[in-house]
């Protein structure tokens, strides 16, 4: 629900723009501000998880989500005639939403360590975590599909909350413990792990860490610019919204179908560092492809 909340608006930018009289640059930072809000915040979403516990994280998370999608809602509404501030509304509610989402995000590595046991936590934060490219191709296929025509945005904003309340109330219900009866191995029992600050610090020195953390951020980087402007992108040179975002999706589905093969594959195998220099290769060839094949000369 985080991530489709997060690009409801990229895969139809023009007629978002068009609706509320805005330029695309202000569509745009609708999903740049969950960028902008993940930096500061998702330190503080790592300390809320490591201090207060998986199950208060995820159920603020829903709160958050569903609180922002609702108060996007306000900017279509009719009788508030909130004129030129409507755009502000979308705005609010998207930062609301933004902050869930380093909540969610940070979450499957913890599910994995604390309620599987050491063979089975790569492949539970691998289906964990498939969830946010799940979101993404939701929104890529769902979006333009609702939007064929600006006036429809409202039905689109209303369909998104469905989902972000539906979990809200899931998660406040549903989850009952913050860890499971019974520790699923020796290393959940008790945690080795280094204080929040303690241990920010020692991976501030670490060099390898860093150089890491680095290529992670250059390659979440070109996979936002992919999903938020693709539809600009390809929009641009004549192509529908719906094209773009079924170039979307798929793009997304590969990812999906790649990450389950993957995470079978290093949880039998063991072989982490070779498969991520393995995929870093293949993503800066593709990112080269699509640079020469969207090129003016083409």
């Amino acid at each position: 629900s985080t991530l489709q909340l997060w690009l409801t608006f990229a895969p139809v930018a023009d007629k978002t723009a068009a609706y509320f009289h805005i330029s695309l640059e202000m569509v745009n930072w609708l999903s740049i501000v969950y960028l902008l809000i993940s930096i500061p915040f998702g330190l503080v979403a790592t300390w809320i998880l490591d201090t207060v516990g998986l199950r208060c994280a995820v159920i603020l998370s829903a709160w958050l989500n569903m609180m922002g999608s609702i108060i996007r809602m306000f900017s279509v509404l009719k009788f508030l005639s909130l004129g030129s501030q409507s755009y502000w509304y979308l705005y609010i509610g998207q930062c609301l939403c933004a902050l869930a989402q380093p909540l969610i995000i940070f979450s499957p590595t913890k599910v994995a360590a604390l309620w599987f046991p050491d063979h089975q936590r790569a492949t539970a934060n691998m289906i964990a975590s498939m969830s946010n490219p799940l979101g993404i191709f939701i929104a890529n296929m769902l979006s333009p599909a609702l939007v064929p025509e600006g006036k429809h945005i409202p039905l689109m904003l209303g369909v998104y909350a469905i989902p972000a309340v539906t979990a809200c109330v899931l998660a406040t219900v549903g989850i009952c413990d913050k860890v499971p009866p019974t520790p699923p191995s020796a290393s959940a029992t008790s945690s080795t792990s280094q204080p929040f600050f303690t241990g920010l610090k020692m991976l501030l020195r670490n060099k390898p860490y860093i150089i890491l953390a680095l290529s992670f951020g250059g390659g979440i980087a070109v996979f936002t610019c992919f999903t938020a402007l693709l539809e600009q992108i390809l929009c641009e040179k004549g192509y529908s919204n719906k094209f773009a975002g079924l170039n979307g999706a798929l793009f997304t589905l590969c990812g999906l179908l790649g990450a389950f093969l993957l995470g079978l594959y290093v949880d039998r195998t063991r072989h982490f560092i070779e498969s991520t220099k393995i995929c870093f290769c293949l993503s800066a060839l593709a990112g080269i492809m699509f640079a020469v094949v969207s090129s003016p000369l083409h």
